[in-house]
Formats: structure tokens, C-alpha cells, sequence
């Protein structure tokens, strides 16, 4: 009996560890992700990266445009831009991080909560939340802090709450489904405690779906908080946190356009860039579980 030669093809594919599906197999998906590198880079080292210290001042220095000396230019102060776009990546990113957390965190506890509660208050529930999803983020997380007033911690809880309603709502969906499959009745079936089956088997279940729509809402959380930082309601001046810095440059726009360019570019590729990883994310796990 002939022996069946093995094809070369599939031993690739079946020795291949498991991280190689999470290479990057695009030029834009490579470029997003050497972008979060360089942003993690200026989250874990901004004074190894940064050339000069984000707030000192030399007014001698003020308005000098982008060259060999200041790369990215000054700003009114005299402070190099750059430096201050650097140390701007670490507040800004938690910021982001945070809210999202928060959202993450009460929108998976509301919907795990409707999803096993009786039909009267999973109603009641998912009345309120269509409510609250009728709003766009943005109003409602100004409507909240215009409530609790200004500060970074305000606006995390701002920004993190008006995410709660999509988080709840996908977390009631999975809940609803996870908690009719044959294996979760048989935990019951042998007698083991509610909290401990909803633990072990309802929420690891449903979270995988709610964790990517967090990386995708990550960049929503960034522009928002951003957003609020311009208007006022964030970390007051001299922070370099982008959103602040935006609300400082604008008054100079005429003299100095860089001093707005800079961090609204920093914004714009941080948050494409976390979409683009997140949006992956969920291309390969439709694929997966296909």
C-alpha cells in the first residue's frame, strides 16, 4: 500500500502558531498598526522621545514655524510643539482608555442584568436605553458634564457613560442567546448556583463581541473626550493634552496654523488607526467562527 505523500501546503498551515492570524496582511492595516506602536512608544516614553520639556517657556522663541531646530514649531509660549505632542499621547490615550472602561464596565452589567431579569424589567430596562441611544454621544456626554462640571475625571465618566447603551444592548443580545444553549441549562441541570453559571459560562461567552466593539469604540471615546477637551470641559491649560492644545491654538490660527494642524492630525491618526485594528478584529472573527 502506497503511502500518501503529506502536502507541503497544509503542514505550513498546520504548524503556523496561533498569533499568525493577527498578522497584518494589508499595507493600511500595517500602517495602523506602526501608528498605535509610535503612540504606545509616546504613552510608555515621552521624556526618552520628546527633545525638550512640554512646559518650558521661552517667549523669545514664540511662533517660530516647523524647522531643523523645532521640528513641529512653538507655540505662543515658546514650547516645542513636539515635546507637547508627545507627552499629549499619554493623557489623551487614558482618557480614551478609561472611558471606555467605564462604558464597557456598566453597559456589560445593565446588559447581563436585562438579559436575565423578567420580561417586565428587561423592558423597562431597554426602554431607557433606546432613550438614551435616540441622543448622539457627543450631546449626551456634553448634557453629562455639563451636569458634574469640568475635570479629566468628569469627563471620563461623561464620555463612558453616553457609551453605555451600545455596550447593553449587544450584552443583552448575547445573553439573551447564551442563556438557552444546551450547556448552560445542563450547569443548572446538575445543580449549580445562577451567579456562578452566569459567571463561568454567560458572560466569558458573551464578551467576546462586546471586547471588539470597545476597540472600535476606543477611537470614538478618543474624539469625544477630544471633542470636550476643546470646548473647555477637560484638563485646563498648560496640559498638553491634545483637545486642550486645539482649544489654545485656535486662537492663533492666523499667525500659526501648525500649532492646530499638529494635534489634530495626532487625533485623526490615532483614532483611524484604532478603528482600522478593531474593524480587523471583527473581520476575523466573522471568519472564524463561519
Amino acid at each position: 500500500m502506497n503511502a500518501i505523500a503529506p502536502d507541503p501546503a497544509l503542514a505550513r498551515v498546520a504548524l503556523a502558531p496561533p498569533l499568525s492570524r493577527w498578522r497584518p496582511s494589508r499595507p493600511g492595516l500595517c500602517l495602523a498598526w506602526a501608528v498605535l506602536g509610535l503612540l504606545l512608544l509616546a504613552v510608555a516614553l515621552p521624556g526618552w522621545l520628546a527633545p525638550a520639556d512640554p512646559l518650558l517657556a521661552d517667549a523669545r522663541l514664540a511662533y517660530q514655524p516647523p524647522s531643523t531646530a523645532f521640528w513641529l514649531g512653538t507655540d505662543e509660549n515658546g514650547r516645542d510643539v513636539l515635546s507637547r505632542l508627545i507627552h499629549g499621547a499619554r493623557p489623551s490615550l487614558f482618557i480614551g482608555l478609561a472611558a471606555t472602561a467605564v462604558g464597557l464596565g456598566l453597559g456589560t452589567l445593565l446588559g447581563l442584568l436585562a438579559g436575565l431579569a423578567p420580561a417586565w424589567l428587561d423592558n423597562l430596562l431597554m426602554r431607557a436605553v433606546d432613550v438614551l441611544l435616540a441622543f448622539p454621544d457627543l450631546l449626551l456626554a456634553l448634557v453629562i458634564i455639563t451636569l458634574f462640571g469640568q475635570g479629566t475625571t468628569n469627563l471620563i465618566l461623561a464620555v463612558g457613560i453616553a457609551a453605555v447603551p451600545r455596550y447593553a444592548r449587544l450584552v443583552r443580545a448575547q445573553t439573551l442567546t447564551i442563556r438557552r444553549a444546551g450547556f448552560v441549562e445542563a450547569a443548572l441541570t446538575l445543580g449549580r448556583r445562577p451567579l456562578a453559571v452566569v459567571l463561568s459560562h454567560v458572560l466569558p461567552n458573551a464578551v467576546q463581541p462586546v471586547l471588539i466593539l470597545a476597540c472600535i469604540g476606543l477611537g470614538s471615546a478618543i474624539t469625544a473626550a477630544a471633542a470636550l477637551s476643546f470646548l473647555g470641559f477637560g484638563a485646563p491649560p498648560p496640559a498638553p493634552e491634545w483637545g486642550a492644545t486645539m482649544a489654545v491654538a485656535r486662537n492663533f490660527m492666523a499667525n500659526a496654523p501648525w500649532l492646530m494642524a499638529w494635534p489634530a492630525l495626532a487625533i485623526t491618526l490615532t483614532v483611524i488607526s484604532i478603528s482600522a485594528i478593531g474593524r480587523d478584529w471583527l473581520r476575523r472573527s466573522e471568519g472564524k467562527s463561519l
